[in-house]
């Protein structure tokens, strides 16, 4: 099955990302966790993403398009990157997002739509 492990932080881990040479601990730990999970060879596809205040939410009402700075939510985490992994059951994609450095602040799976929709 496919699932989707969507990572999110907080706005401290967003700025540690600016300044790579003031944080080895964390980017340390991301290359450890992406490392691993892209030589298990369960990696379909991933990414991860620029600040929340790069996103661009676009809404429809009355037919009409808004657009707005910034991510859909205000909240304290936001997404900050994701994988797409093929594992045999939802055990074991949990067991990826687990091992995630930023588990202790949310890491969200769900399996994916199947292609033929």
């Amino acid at each position: 099955m496919q699932y989707a492990i969507m990572f999110y932080e907080t706005e401290k881990n967003f700025e540690t990302r600016d300044h790579r040479e003031d944080d080895s601990a964390y980017w340390g730990a991301w290359r450890a966790y992406i490392d691993e999970i892209v030589a298990s060879g369960v990696v379909r596809g991933g990414a991860g993403l620029h600040a929340p205040q790069a996103a661009t939410t676009v809404r429809l009402k009355d037919g009409q398009r808004h657009v707005q700075d910034g991510p859909f939510a205000a909240a304290k985490e936001q997404l900050g990157g994701f994988f797409l992994i093929d594992v045999p059951d939802l055990d074991a994609a949990l067991g990826w997002a687990a091992k995630a450095p930023c588990a202790a602040t949310g890491v969200e799976v769900r399996p994916t739509l199947p292609s033929e929709m």
